[in-house]
């Protein structure tokens, strides 16, 4: 057993821990939490593959900013504090049902990773990724770069307006 493989051993168990868990937790900010394990496992699985710049992103876009967004719409959201029991009918079918679907696609993806045949092998598939993907993104993707930033300024902006249309009609206490 090689190293690169107990690494990708421990990733993959962290990455499925962490979904599970998100599924699980009854807690929203427990629930984000263990979605930023899951996010920095799928990075680590990432420099495994050579694709670091797609690892940086990875970190900094979801484990940073969604994960920071998810938590500003938990603040500014209200919710009651008091949680009813849940009461579900067949939740022994449900789970049974849940278990075979489940079991049922990891037959179905084992069959097909097991069946794939990817040719012949790549030649020199990750030299100097990141300079390659910063020369194609500034040179032939500039206008489409820029106006996706605009678009995210302009979310923000809005998402900052409604955010204090809601603080203005609000009693003070």
């Amino acid at each position: 057993m090689s190293g690169e493989y107990l690494a990708f051993l421990a990733l993959a168990l962290v990455a499925i821990t962490g979904g599970v868990l998100m599924l699980n937790l009854t807690k929203v900010v427990h629930m984000v939490i263990a979605l930023v394990f899951t996010f920095i496992s799928i990075a680590g699985l990432y420099v495994l593959l050579s694709a670091e710049f797609v690892a940086v992103v990875q970190v900094l876009i979801y484990s940073g900013a969604v994960t920071i967004m998810m938590l500003f719409g938990i603040m500014l959201t209200r919710h009651q504090e008091e949680e009813g029991e849940k009461t579900t009918t067949g939740g022994f079918w449900r789970k049974a049902l849940t278990a075979i679907a489940v079991f049922a696609f990891g037959i179905a993806v084992y069959l097909g990773v097991y069946r794939l045949d990817f040719g012949e092998e790549g030649a020199r598939l990750h030299e100097n990724n990141t300079e390659q993907i910063g020369m194609a993104l500034y040179s032939h993707y500039t206008i489409p770069f820029e106006i996706a930033s605009v678009i995210l300024l302009v979310a923000l902006v809005g998402a900052i307006i409604l955010a204090k249309k809601d603080d203005e009609g609000a009693p003070k206490s």
